[in-house]
């Protein structure tokens, strides 16, 4: 019994290197390139969990939005890019307050919103969805396309749900799904 104890903390420690890791080095040496999508959960909005019963996308009182944390991790993503040298040529957001604030906190350019980064509502009618493949897809630079949305936009592309304010960076495949390039961690 203690050897399988001991066989599975080695599994464990061989396992969690990797899943720390998603490729943070080769998603900014992308950027960096250019001609790559940066798709980014926007920063910390508690409580987790949608927004309240009766929001109103034009009263941002009424929805979830940025707490002081999630302010600084726009901040700090902005920084980020500007330390390492990545040109943004266009950025997007969801029209939700929380991503159009980690936008314009992040201050790499000024920020159109777009339907296509809404997470669809009907999972069996995928129209977002497609939307953004396409949008992901025709991306061709020079520079670096930065789109601000919601975990449950980023997961039909990336596989999973992102953390907020973590950046999964993708290579458009024209006619073919994005590329999934690596992740780079949330601003601690």
């Amino acid at each position: 019994m203690r050897r399988l104890g001991l066989a599975a903390v080695a599994l464990l420690a061989a396992i969690a290197p990797a899943s720390a890791d998603r490729g943070s080095d080769a998603a900014w040496s992308a950027l960096v390139a250019g001609g790559h999508v940066a798709l980014i959960r926007h920063g910390n909005a508690p409580p987790v969990g949608g927004d309240p019963p009766g929001f109103r996308l034009d009263d941002c009182k009424t929805q979830r939005n940025l707490d002081d944390w999630g302010r600084r991790q726009a901040v700090a993503l902005g920084e980020a890019f500007r330390q390492r040298g990545v040109q943004v040529d266009r950025v997007v957001s969801s029209p939700w307050c929380r991503c159009r604030d980690t936008a314009s906190l992040m201050a790499v350019g000024d920020h159109e919103t777009s339907w296509a980064l809404v997470p669809d509502q009907n999972p069996n009618v995928p129209i977002r969805v497609k939307e953004l493949r396409e949008l992901v897809s025709g991306w061709r630079g020079p520079g670096t396309l930065v789109l601000v949305t919601h975990a449950l936009t980023i997961r039909p592309l990336a596989g999973y749900l992102p953390d907020q304010a973590e950046i999964v960076v993708f290579k458009p495949t024209p006619g073919a799904e994005p590329r999934l390039v690596g992740s780079i961690a949330p601003p601690r």
